[in-house]
């Protein structure tokens, strides 16, 4: 039960194409158990808009504190789903300025990477589902730049992970000037799970296999903001500076709470008991207590069937690049074990992926990881093709330095051995329910077939 006041003022941020009714039974709760609710802030924002950004909402989230906090220069989050990219746009743009301090950041069900389903909202059976019905200049819109958003692998959330989870700012932690951050999801799907995945194209006969590891919207793995990015640069002709990691900066973020029994919907909508005072507890966080002690209490507490872990699944965005910078769309990626020189393939990693519809250079694997644990070989091979004959990408794909010039060749095969990464304790390449960011780097070249074809005359002459 709760039995404690609220030290701050609550923001509730509901999720696409929703309001802030969606908090209602929340409130209701809070209120019987002698919370104070009229410290609570309930946002309504406009989503099914297609000229709305989530930069706009976190313009107007700003606006909003000001107007309605004043004085009270310290307050906490409850947010839905894409509540959660509203206020990490927040944090990394207003947060810094000094002026509101989030203190402690409650997720439920949140779309920190997006979600599976938010590319299909852009087709006409999205906007009839779920689009604008109100009689004017936004009517039947569905969203498209906050849909692009929430697309798995978007430009937008890539970008947004270098500015707050792997910039030099740290935003999430246990430090006195970062937010406690705390996510729960459900582990059940929606009944209607064989309508959106009809909807998809990708009818089965084993109902809700595409969205596997999932709330029926949002990944498991995509929910946390523990990540991490790998970067293997082939333009690199040594071979220890091919792999490079990128310093692991949210150690102090507990773990995603799964949540039987619940779907996306249910865990707004009909929170139990158990869930409503977990969040209590968490919104009463303070620097003294033990996180991981916290994060025990609450999966046994709202998983006491174990299913916290049972099918480890994790995410890997993967964006191939040239030295340019420039995107390259046409590749494929595989990863082998290998034992005793013997190597291959994961056939998991292939299994589910999508490709991000505006920039193919971007690529979301969703892979259940329970058969990793005990790998002590790994290997990435990237292919890759400019579909040009005057364009070829080429990198160092030896690891003997004296053979590691570049060779080119119409299609680009290249391997890194990225072993070692397995042995380290902190950073291991698999690493459930999160999601981690691999940039690829390859050189790009230029050919001239006639200066090729001027050069085979002078041979034969």
């Amino acid at each position: 039960m709760l039995n404690a006041s609220p030290r701050n003022p609550i923001v509730m941020l509901h999720g696409y194409s929703d309001t802030g009714n969606t908090f209602k039974t929340w409130v209701k709760k809070f209120k019987e158990n002698n919370y104070d609710v009229k410290i609570i802030h309930i946002c309504k924002y406009v989503s099914l808009s297609n000229e709305i950004t989530i930069d706009d909402i976190a313009e107007g989230l700003d606006q909003a504190l000001a107007q309605k906090l004043g004085d009270n220069r310290t307050f906490d989050a409850i947010v839905h789903s894409t509540g959660m990219l509203v206020i990490r746009a927040w944090l990394a743009k207003y947060s810094t300025q000094g002026y509101y301090r989030l203190q402690h950041l409650i997720g439920l069900a949140p779309a920190t990477f997006g979600s599976p389903i938010a590319h299909k909202g852009r087709s006409f059976l999205g906007a009839l589902f779920k689009g604008n019905r109100e009689w004017g200049p936004d009517f039947l819109e569905a969203g498209n730049r906050i849909l692009d958003a929430l697309e798995l692998g978007s430009k937008y959330s890539w970008d947004l992970a270098h500015k707050d989870l792997l910039g030099e700012t740290t935003f999430y932690g246990l430090g006195s000037d970062t937010p406690f951050v705390f996510t729960f999801c459900g582990t059940r799907q929606f009944f209607n799970s064989q309508l959106i995945n009809a909807i998809a194209g990708k009818i089965t006969d084993k109902v809700g296999v595409p969205l596997e590891g999932t709330d029926g919207v949002v990944r498991w793995a995509g929910c946390e903001l523990r990540t991490r990015k790998i970067t293997i640069d082939f333009t690199k002709k040594r071979y220890e500076d091919r792999l490079s990691i990128s310093p692991w900066k949210n150690n102090g973020i507990a773990h995603s709470v799964r949540v039987e029994g619940y779907n996306h919907g249910k865990i707004i909508g009909d929170p139990s008991t158990e869930l409503v005072d977990i969040v209590f507890q968490a919104l009463q966080f303070s620097p003294e207590q033990d996180i991981n002690s916290w994060y025990e209490k609450a999966a046994n507490t709202l998983s006491p069937n174990g299913s916290q872990n049972t099918e480890q699944w994790q995410q890997f965005i993967i964006r191939a690049v040239d030295d340019n910078d420039e995107p390259i769309t046409d590749y494929y990626i595989e990863l082998s074990a290998g034992e005793d020189g013997q190597w291959q393939r994961i056939e998991d990693f292939g299994v589910d992926v999508h490709v991000y519809s505006k920039d193919k250079s971007l690529r979301c694997f969703h892979v259940n990881i329970k058969n990793t644990k005990n790998l002590q070989n790994l290997k990435i091979r990237i292919v890759a093709s400019s579909n040009s004959d005057y364009v070829l990408y080429s990198g160092s794909a030896t690891n003997i330095d004296d053979l590691a010039a570049p060779v080119l060749s119409p299609i680009s095969d290249l391997e890194l051995d990225i072993s070692g990464i397995l042995q380290q304790k902190d950073i291991n390449f698999f690493y459930p329910f999160t999601t981690t960011l691999v940039e690829i780097k390859l050189r790009r070249q230029t050919i001239d077939p006639l200066v090729q074809f001027m050069a085979l005359l002078e041979d034969k002459i």
